[in-house]
Order: C-alpha cells, then structure tokens, then sequence
C-alpha cells in the first residue's frame, strides 16, 4: 500500500491537490503553456507511472527491481543497502576502481534507472523530432535571414540599437580560454579533461537550437 499510495516514495494514486503552488511546480503555469504540451506530459506520465513501472517492477522484476524501493534516486549495492559511497573514492576525490570491483557495482531504484534511459532517449529524439517535423520551416526561414526579409517583431526591434558581434564574440573566447585554463592547469581540481570541454561545447552548438524550438513551441522543456 506504501509502494501504490504513497507521494513520497510510491507512485501517489490517488493523490489530489486544488494547491495551485503544487500545480504550477514542475510544468509551470497551464494558463501560458498550450493544451497539447500539457496533455503530451500527462500522456507520457501515466505511460511511465502507471503502465510501464508497475509491470517492470513487480511482473517483469527488471533487473532485480524487487531488492530495491520503488521510487528512490539514492545508490544501493547488490542486497538491497546503501552504497557506501566514501569507500571507493580516494582522498583526491578520484574513483579507486579496486575498491570498487571489492564492493561491486551500483544498482539504482527501477524509477530512477528508466527515468534515466527515457532521459537518454529523449535526447535523440529531439534532433529527430525537430528534424522531421520542422526543418522544412528552419530551413525556409534561414534563407529568408539572408533575403532581408523580416517578421513584425524584427521590424519591432529596428528602432533599438544592435549590440555589437564583436561583444559576443569576444565573450565566447575569453570564457572558453579560461575554461580551457582550468581544464589544463587546475585539472586535478576540476577533473575534466580538455577534450571533454570541446565536446561539451559541441553538444551545447548542436542541441541549441532544437532545444530552443521546442521551448517557444510548447513553453516547457519537458
């Protein structure tokens, strides 16, 4: 009954609220978000909640889902315990894979696991999804930027001056030296290596836009 009923740590069946605080905590105001955005999340959370869980947690045991709390986001070992985080990490804050092969691998609550693969995957299907159902109208309005033609709110935005390029330009180089200092000169500090801040910025160049499209579309990254 815990594991059904409760909000904490269970899937909350049955839970109400007329709190608009709780309402608007997690999507936002439905007055500004469109209806489909807000039914599409509904659609997709009683999916996870209500179908997909319960079948893989207590039919399907996925991944030996029953030694472990329903809904949980803490790190357990292979009984069921909490992981004991502190003992395959050394002083300089580095993984000790040793000790990480004596204690045995994470396990994380089957919530938390599928949360994390659908949270892969939508990832993918952002490009995808952007891709097909609006590259045409990106394309058609990328070629009309350099045609000079122009929307009511870049007429609009005429009568202020432009900020300059060269001010971004200039920004983009200066945080990117500096990080790329931290990453080289402080590395055991930071602990991420330099190609590993050239791929962070390629994914933030690739995935900007899509991301971009879908929040003025729907007013929500969800």
């Amino acid at each position: 009954m815990q594991q059904i009923g409760s909000g904490l740590n269970g899937l909350g069946i049955g839970a109400f609220t007329l709190d608009w605080s709780t309402v608007v905590s997690w999507l936002g105001s439905p007055l500004v978000t469109p209806f489909f955005a807000t039914a599409n999340v509904l659609v997709g959370y009683v999916l996870l909640v209500y179908f997909m869980l319960p079948v893989t947690y207590w039919v399907l045991n996925l991944y030996s889902a029953s030694r472990y709390p329903l809904f949980s986001n803490e790190l357990f070992d292979a009984s069921g315990q909490l992981y004991n985080i502190h003992n395959i990490v050394n002083d300089k804050f580095e993984i000790d894979m040793d000790a990480y092969a004596k204690q045995g691998r994470i396990h994380l609550s089957l919530f938390f696991a599928v949360s994390y693969g659908l949270g892969f995957a939508t990832i993918a299907a952002t490009l995808s999804h952007v891709t097909f159902f609006y590259g045409k109208e990106m394309y058609q309005r990328f070629r009309e930027s350099y045609k000079g033609k122009m929307d009511v709110h870049a007429r609009l935005m005429k009568r202020y001056d432009d900020i300059p390029n060269w001010w971004f330009y200039i920004l983009l180089a200066a945080s990117m030296a500096v990080s790329m200092v931290l990453c080289t000169v402080f590395k055991e500090e930071v602990q991420l290596p330099w190609w590993g801040l050239l791929v962070a910025c390629a994914m933030a160049f690739i995935f900007t836009l899509p991301i971009s499209f879908i929040f003025v579309t729907t007013n929500t990254m969800r």
